[in-house]
């Protein structure tokens, strides 16, 4: 009597079966792609890259818009709120929202969802927790992927929100057509405490939380913050960027944040900008993996594996500079810079 056969495991969608269905805007589909983009397994990193090879001729459509602020500044409020205001204007918006990532535990705080609550009901919206997995500035590994798939997926607005703490503003700014900070009421006071380059690569500064008794405050803040712009370079010779004033949880001034966005991204294309910087974006992005890969390379080789727990350790005990611990590691890897 011969034994039954073994029951395997389904295999999961083909490439071909993957890009189909984000092309098609199915959300599961889509979902199914991010996730093995996200993935760290080297096979899932193979299939990824090509399905995002696959899918590159129907990337780089959408309008990518950062936002940052400090936390309370109320950014997925203002999301919350704009992302409905796209959507009732004809809009696909997809928003990617960072979150932090406890080096300690792993864990990530993935919370946006709750905290968007109508948009997370929309059905022309889609919105995806990223953890960071403790990538420097808080901005997913593999944050530029996600935005080509939903791309890919037919979102024509993609929004990322920032954590608002290291050099995750950077790095965001990096990767999108317009980048927004939004501040809270509070005028020169609040000058001290914003860091020069952050309002430097701002395309846009809009003072949230102008409601209320905050009216009159929000305006003088935005005053304060028009003036110290005059005396800073601006990012583009064909763009000043403005300050305003909103309330993102009453949805005031979305319709004059939204317009400048345009105003924008009309000014950039008709000077050559906007391709520019979409191209040195994707120079960026190259470096970035290959840094990715490097790294990755290092981690998995034996050699460095049996070495590196006793460099570390000498390190740590200050036997060993970190310099030369560096040139050891790289010199067990076979990369001599």
């Amino acid at each position: 009597m011969q034994n039954a056969p073994t029951a395997t495991a389904p295999a999961g969608p083909t490439i071909d079966m993957l890009v189909a269905g984000v092309k098609s805007g199915d959300r599961a589909m889509l979902a199914r792609a991010i996730t093995l983009v996200e993935s760290t397994k080297a096979e899932h990193q193979a299939r990824a890259q090509q399905l995002l090879q696959a899918l590159l001729p129907v990337t780089g459509g959408a309008l990518r818009l950062g936002i940052t602020g400090v936390p309370g500044v109320g950014k997925s409020t203002t999301i919350d709120e704009l992302g409905m205001f796209l959507t009732g204007r004809g809009h696909k918006v997809a928003v990617l929202a960072v979150d932090p990532t406890s080096k300690r535990t792993g864990g990530s705080i993935l919370g946006d969802k709750t905290r968007m609550n109508r948009l997370a009901q929309e059905p022309k919206a889609f919105i995806r927790p990223s953890p960071t997995s403790g990538t420097l500035g808080g901005v997913t590994r593999k944050t530029r992927e996600t935005m080509a798939l939903c791309e890919a997926a037919g979102f024509d607005v993609i929004i990322v929100e920032t954590v608002g703490v290291g050099q995750s503003e950077i790095a965001v700014a990096d990767m999108v057509d317009f980048f927004l900070v939004l501040l809270l009421p509070g005028g020169g006071d609040d000058l001290q405490g914003i860091k020069k380059g952050i309002i430097e690569i701002a395309d846009m500064i809009a003072i949230n939380k102008a409601d209320g008794d905050n009216v009159t405050r929000a305006e003088r803040a935005a005053s304060e913050y028009r003036a110290a712009l005059q005396i800073l370079n601006p990012p583009s010779p064909t763009w000043s960027p403005p300050v305003i004033t909103m309330s993102g949880i009453h949805g005031k001034g979305l319709d004059k944040l939204w317009e400048n966005v345009l105003n924008h991204r009309k000014s950039f294309t008709e000077s050559g900008e906007f391709a520019e910087r979409r191209q040195r974006q994707t120079v960026a992005w190259m470096h970035d993996m290959l840094n990715d890969r490097i790294m990755s390379g290092i981690q998995r080789n034996p050699r460095v594996a049996a070495r590196l727990p006793q460099i570390e350790a000498d390190v740590r005990a200050g036997r060993l500079l970190p310099t030369l611990a560096v040139n050891e590691i790289l010199d067990l890897a076979g990369i001599h810079p």
